[in-house]
């Protein structure tokens, strides 16, 4: 049996879940820690670079939900670590607040028990994912999951922004527990009886980490796509950290537009998403890799275009450029995540998980390394040029990664099949 559009729903309410409690670390404990405590922004900026990097074990995580023959209690057990890992860390910014390395010390083993709660469940989840929904289903069901991810930060973040204010150390503690307990159960609930309704059991496999991840890194498929997911999303997160200060600095936004253009940049998101899942699984156009690469070159081309705003055009709007964007990131994104759910079913029976977390561990390397490459770059050109030439070379760095990827995708991606059915990598390469 494969997955039911109301157990995909299902699902998604735990990516809505895993969403709502990183929000809670990356947004809202950011703010305070920065603003409230007066604390440098490296500090943050450092937690949340180690939860990125604790999801290096996203394979092993992966591997033992293949081998252990059961991903429920891994999707359950990974989202009750991340909940501790999300309280302990509200719990470290309270302690901030009167003992500096006590605060520390607990924020710093919060963020790494985040990272290890993202790792499992997210990579166990979407193994399930790959396993079990039909190939016409699945950039659908890529579309439902993170859209509802997007929801779940997008929600949060509101939710608590306004009953946070005026902000106490106890009020913080108690929206923080009502969040993270919440989304306990709220997975628990989801996802029970989902996994033995659509996959058989399997048998325990006693077989050593190295020796699976060793199998899957000897695909060639396997190593080839690493390396697009890896190249790909470096592009993407370059600007995450640089667009809001680069409207500020360039075209004299105040912070409330910035928060608004990062606003509209997630609604171009959000729409470029629905595109991808209805005219590849609804309306079966194109195969896989024409939306890939659709949205490889249509995001350089943006890219392009604002660095040239930057540059030649601060009196003309940023708003559109920043919105189109978006839109072809979220098509990229569904894309990708939907050729990664086919491929991850190639090759070697029941090493699903260990292929996502493969691919899921490239993801969140890229995803730090991507952003700390951006901000780095923007902060050193701007020591011997102007802002605008400084962030717009970075900008049109990344435009030339998206089509450095858009190239890979047209050379390993097969499209034999105008639909999901077919998005496995090109036979030989």
């Amino acid at each position: 049996m494969t997955l039911t559009w109301l157990q995909i729903v299902r699902l998604g309410m735990v990516q809505m879940c895993l969403g709502a409690i990183v929000v809670l670390t990356s947004s809202t404990l950011n703010r305070l820690m920065v603003v409230e405590l007066a604390l440098p922004a490296i500090l943050p900026g450092f937690l949340v670079a180690l939860h990125y990097a604790i999801q290096i074990t996203r394979p092993s995580w992966g591997f033992l939900s293949d081998t252990r023959g059961q991903r429920t209690r891994f999707i359950i057990g990974g989202m009750a670590v991340l909940a501790l890992g999300g309280y302990a860390a509200a719990t470290g910014v309270v302690v901030l607040e009167n003992s500096y390395w006590a605060g520390l010390g607990i924020s710093i083993l919060a963020y790494a028990l985040i990272g290890v709660g993202v790792a499992a469940s997210g990579t166990s989840l979407l193994a399930l994912l790959a396993t079990a929904t039909a190939p016409d289903r699945r950039a659908a069901a890529a579309t439902i999951t993170w859209l509802m991810m997007i929801a779940g930060i997008a929600v949060t973040a509101g939710t608590v922004g306004q009953f946070l204010d005026p902000y106490t150390p106890a009020l913080l503690m108690k929206i923080v527990t009502i969040v993270t307990v919440g989304a306990v159960a709220v997975t628990t609930l989801a996802v029970w009886g989902i996994e033995r309704r659509v996959i058989a059991q399997r048998e325990p496999d006693e077989m050593p980490f190295w020796q699976g991840f060793k199998e899957v890194w000897s695909e060639r498929r396997a190593r080839i796509f690493t390396l697009f997911v890896f190249l790909s999303m470096s592009a993407y997160f370059m600007q995450e950290l640089i667009l809001e200060p680069f409207s500020g600095l360039v075209f004299d936004f105040t912070p409330g537009q910035s928060t608004s253009l990062s606003g509209a940049q997630h609604g171009g998101v959000f729409l470029g998403m629905i595109v991808v899942g209805v005219g590849s699984s609804v309306l079966r156009i194109g195969a896989l890799r024409t939306w890939v690469i659709a949205g490889c070159l249509g995001s350089a081309a943006a890219l392009v275009t604002i660095s040239s705003l930057g540059n030649f055009g601060s009196h003309l709007p940023l708003t559109p450029a920043v919105i189109a964007m978006g839109f072809f990131n979220g098509m990229f994104t569904v894309a990708a995540i939907s050729a990664m759910m086919a491929l991850a079913g190639e090759g070697r029976d029941a090493r699903e998980g260990t292929r996502m977390g493969l691919w899921g561990a490239a993801q969140a390397i890229a995803a730090g390394f991507g952003g700390l490459l951006g901000a780095a770059a923007a902060d050193s050109l701007r020591q011997i040029m102007e802002d605008a030439p400084a962030f717009g070379f970075v900008f049109l760095t990344e435009a030339v990664l998206f089509v450095l990827s858009a190239w890979m995708a047209l050379r390993i991606m097969d499209s034999n099949k105008p639909s999901t059915e077919n998005a496995g990598l090109v036979p030989g390469e």
